[in-house]
């Protein structure tokens, strides 16, 4: 019988996913935002931006993993669940998983424009937990490269 690690079940393993739809997005011309939910050490929804795909401003990475993720649980409450995000949440999608009571958010780079801590009131729901800085070097890495990509056009 085969054994896994679970050390594979990491907060970097995850991260890398969420990289993993970051880099669809920027293939799409889309901001290089990925998310991933976790619910028992699995992926139970896998999503990047799609605001210029939908032509929808609400279209962020975690709007689409909050809507996938409660599809598949069959219910609107993920307070079992973690979200991998490459870039910190705004303060729509904390507002949102403030709504979905998401269990835990681990975030890569910072958001120093419209990231949700530039808020001095707590916009997420008092049971989530959160954790920054999960390879917040590669996540920055993508959205620099990006932006960078289109300024030169």
């Amino acid at each position: 019988m085969k054994t896994v690690s679970f050390q594979l079940f990491s907060d970097e393993y995850f991260m890398n996913e969420a990289l993993k739809e970051a880099h669809k997005a920027s293939e799409k011309d889309e901001v290089p935002v990925g998310a991933v939910i976790v619910c028992e050490r699995r992926i139970i929804a896998r999503t990047h931006n799609l605001t210029e795909t939908l032509n929808d401003v609400t279209a962020h990475a975690e709007m689409q993993a909050f809507t996938s993720a409660s599809d598949f649980l069959g219910g609107k409450y993920l307070n079992e669940c973690t979200l991998y995000v490459t870039l910190e949440p705004c303060i729509m999608c904390a507002g949102a998983s403030f709504w979905t009571q998401i269990g835990k958010i681990i975030y890569g780079a910072k958001d120093d424009k419209r990231g949700y801590t530039l808020i001095n009131q707590p916009l997420l729901h008092p049971k989530t937990s959160v954790v920054s800085g999960i390879l917040e070097d590669e996540c920055k890495r993508l959205l620099k490269s990006f932006f960078i990509r289109k300024r030169n056009k």
